[in-house]
């Protein structure tokens, strides 16, 4: 079997596409969510507890760096050697608000399958043995 017909056959499987179909819609997904953290959220906590942007907090381990220096210009200085733990809060802290607006998320859309789920089928239509036993039921009665 050829190269090109061999990767055609397995692009075309169903779980490829179904994949693709899914990083796509995740794409997708993750830019809401995104927009929900950032735009709504994150204007509720900066206005409870402050900016929550702590990129520029570091410290010198090794060097002479003046205080209050942004963390872009104190990594400049030679000889420095600094401890930037700030950008790796503000990335947890928003990996934490994500996390906690998609198991929201998540759970809203279980409660509506759930409610769903939990309404009555009707009742399946009889079956042609359950007619006839009908039918035999209504012509004893009379």
């Amino acid at each position: 079997m050829s190269f090109i017909k061999e990767f055609k056959q397995f692009a075309m499987k169903g779980n490829v596409v179904d994949l693709a179909v899914g990083v796509i819609i995740g794409a997708a997904f993750g830019k809401i969510v995104d927009s929900v953290v950032k735009d709504l959220i994150m204007p509720i906590v900066s206005a409870i507890i402050g900016q929550p942007d702590f990129s520029n907090l570091y410290l010198v381990l090794k060097g002479d760096v003046a205080k209050g220096l942004p963390l872009e210009d104190a990594r400049k200085v030679t000889d420095a050697v600094i401890f930037a733990y700030g950008s790796f809060l503000t990335v947890l802290l928003n990996f934490i608000l994500l996390a906690f607006i998609i198991f929201l998320m998540v759970k809203a859309i279980n409660s509506m399958r759930t409610k769903e789920e939990a309404k009555p089928a009707a009742p399946p239509a009889p079956t042609a043995t359950e007619k006839l036993l009908m039918e035999i039921r209504d012509s004893l009665k009379k």
